[in-house]
């Protein structure tokens, strides 16, 4: 019977002890950035090709891996946005070879960015509905 009592607390602090980041300190939050996701949603005629973000004016773009090109239509994929400042350049290129730039886009601010025939539209989280 003992036993049984017992259980309850064992359970808590193992999900407690879940919780804990091995190896980083407590005042580590500030200097560490939070990964950020970008979702890129294809509205567009065109497959996307190539897919690369850079620090805002700074030309240093890194590209984002596709498994396959970003049908067009209304098809969407989730990239990593690397560590960095907020304001970013990305740069989209389609399968014609046509390629867009959209300057100072706030990652930290929004979670997406739509690709339209009349060109890109971030968007917050929760802003993004179905036929948006």
């Amino acid at each position: 019977m003992a036993a049984l009592r017992l259980l309850p607390r064992v359970a808590i602090i193992a999900v407690a002890a879940s919780c804990v980041v091995p190896g980083a300190p407590a005042d580590a939050g500030d200097a560490r950035t939070p990964a950020h996701h970008l979702r890129l949603v294809n509205a567009t005629f065109d497959s996307v090709t190539a897919f690369a973000m850079a620090p805002a004016g700074s030309g240093a773009y890194v590209e984002a891996s596709f498994a396959s090109p970003l049908q067009g239509g209304l098809s969407s994929t989730t990239v990593s946005v690397p560590s960095g400042d907020c304001l970013r350049d990305v740069r989209v290129t389609f399968i014609n070879g046509r390629v867009e730039t959209y300057p100072m886009l706030d990652v930290c601010r929004h979670s997406g960015l739509r690709l339209t025939n009349g060109g890109g539209k971030s968007f917050r989280p929760g802003l993004l509905v179905a036929g948006d």
